[in-house]
């Protein structure tokens, strides 16, 4: 069973930064793809970022993309989420999640992970 614990959400104006963290306990962790997704007031869960951990790829939402920044510390068992030029629309609770059987086609699929932390607000403000 693995936990994952997120923290790091708030509320930010437009145009500004915040870094989400994502700490993950008794797993696997090294051996895990890592992904952000997020979802908004009424709207269906999307992904936002991934990190394979058996090739090392990064993958990323078109509407984050040059903007968010994915990465990990396996000494810490700890993901990250850079997110800058903060938008209104980025406005979502974020949620962690671990997978340990992802592959390329289905690392943007919510249902391909097996664990989930309980979410981190972000509101931006304009």
């Amino acid at each position: 069973q693995v936990q994952l614990i997120e923290s790091g959400g708030g509320l930010v104006q437009v145009g500004g930064s915040l870094r989400l963290s994502c700490v993950a306990s008794g797993g696997a962790f090294r051996r895990s793809s890592m992904a952000w997704f997020r979802q908004a007031p009424g709207q269906e869960r999307e992904f936002v970022a991934a990190h394979k951990w058996n090739d090392g790829s990064t993958h990323y939402a078109d509407s984050v993309k040059g903007r968010f920044t994915f990465s990990r510390d396996n000494a810490k068992n700890t993901v990250y989420l850079q997110m800058n030029s903060l938008k209104p629309e980025d406005t979502a609770i974020y949620y962690c999640a671990a997978g340990m059987r992802l592959i390329t086609s289905t690392i943007r699929r919510g249902a391909a992970y097996d664990y989930w932390g309980q979410g981190t607000q972000v509101t931006v403000s304009s």
